[in-house]
């Protein structure tokens, strides 16, 4: 395996994570809007689309061509015993149970159901920042 290999398989991983992190920041903030109009609207028809292209179109593409790549990294580079992988890959599961939870969500929108205020909608925006804030520090880092 060639250095250069890995380095484009890198490249591929940093903007998979970036284009699911956009969406993984941005569907959220949909809701808190989508979350304030009638089911029935117009408003509410427009919000169901934009949230099912970015969560089908964006999101879960890039979350599977992050999975695909990091394991491919980690295993290219013998990470899997290194703790920092270990705790990095817990999270990046947390932030994938995030993006599942989000997909509930917006089926829920879809078929006219309100399940939350937008205040939590608000408050749940913050979540995969705080992820990411972790797991940047644990790839770049390697603390332990």
């Amino acid at each position: 395996m060639t250095m250069s290999v890995y380095l484009v398989v890198k490249v591929v991983h940093i903007l998979s994570v970036i284009s699911w992190m956009a969406g993984m920041l941005y569907l959220p903030r949909l809701f808190v809007y989508h979350s304030t109009v009638p089911p029935e609207s117009e408003s509410s028809a427009l919000f169901t689309v934009m949230e099912r292209r970015l969560q089908n179109g964006i999101m879960t593409p890039a979350m599977i061509m992050t999975w695909m790549t990091g394991l491919w990294m980690a295993g290219s580079a013998g990470f899997f015993t290194d703790v920092w992988l270990v705790c990095k890959m817990a999270l990046v599961l947390l932030m994938s149970a995030g993006h599942g939870f989000l997909s509930r969500e917006r089926k829920a929108f879809g078929a006219g159901e309100r399940l939350h205020t937008q205040r939590f909608y608000r408050i749940i925006n913050e979540v995969p920042t705080l992820l990411m804030i972790f797991i940047v520090a644990l790839a770049v880092l390697k603390p332990f």
